[in-house]
């Protein structure tokens, strides 16, 4: 006889799990054959960010746990999709937002409040991140987590 197979539910999130644009992003840093040019593709992430209004870098809107300053709004559409919107003051902390950003918007509120931050560790960038820039990462996904909770 063989062995039971029994499925393993501290595994890793599935990638496909994932909301569709943050799947594909996963992908693509996956696909890096260096951290160099993870580096790079975060900074690209970083500059494709949209302006992001003085006016809404009240202390309600900031992320708490970070060294940079990073700001972060949302709103829900009339299909119940949530948008998110955000900055910060350090170029690398951007490019993480901006990735968030990119990956999470559309999604529905459940998905985003359900979704486990280990899809971090499929992209290859915890490799090189900083131990503060890594819990700064952890920190925005948990304060956009908390802005999709209270849409439901």
């Amino acid at each position: 006889m063989g062995a039971l197979l029994v499925p393993d539910h501290k595994a890793p999130t599935s990638i496909m799990s994932l909301p569709p644009s943050l799947e594909k992003i996963v992908k693509r840093f996956k696909g890096a054959s260096s951290n160099k040019l993870r580096y790079e593709q975060l900074l690209w992430y970083a500059k494709k960010l949209p302006e992001f209004p003085d006016s809404e870098k009240q202390q309600g809107n900031k992320v708490q746990g970070c060294v940079s300053q990073v700001y972060i709004i949302s709103s829900l559409d009339e299909e119940g999709k949530i948008s998110y919107r955000g900055d910060s003051d350090a170029q690398l902390t951007k490019g993480l937002v901006a990735l968030l950003i990119e990956g999470l918007n559309g999604a529905t509120p459940e998905t985003v409040s359900e979704l486990a931050p280990d899809f971090i560790q499929d992209t290859g960038l915890t490799v090189s991140l900083t131990p503060s820039r890594a819990n700064g990462f952890y920190n925005i996904f948990k304060f956009m987590q908390e802005r999709a909770k209270s849409y439901l």
